[in-house]
């Protein structure tokens, strides 16, 4: 049995500092996170969260030496 931690559309649009309407429409257009939609709600696993934002990963070269941040979204 999986034992996965999930964030709902709200508390990961708080965690990211953007509004849940950003997260439906990045849900239509095919964007951001996996998802999953049970019984109309949609959460998003911690796993996959942590995943995407890993994906979002840039180098930062304006101090000549690379540093890795996230990228805001």
């Amino acid at each position: 049995m999986e034992n996965a931690r999930y964030l709902n559309v709200k508390l990961l649009a708080r965690r990211w500092g953007i509004s849940p309407r950003t997260l439906d429409r990045w849900r239509r257009e095919g964007r951001g996170p996996m998802f999953v939609k049970m019984g109309g709600r949609v959460s998003y696993r911690l796993d996959d969260i942590e995943a995407f934002e890993a994906s979002r990963r840039r180098a930062c070269m304006a101090s000549g030496s690379p540093a890795l941040l996230a990228s805001a979204a």
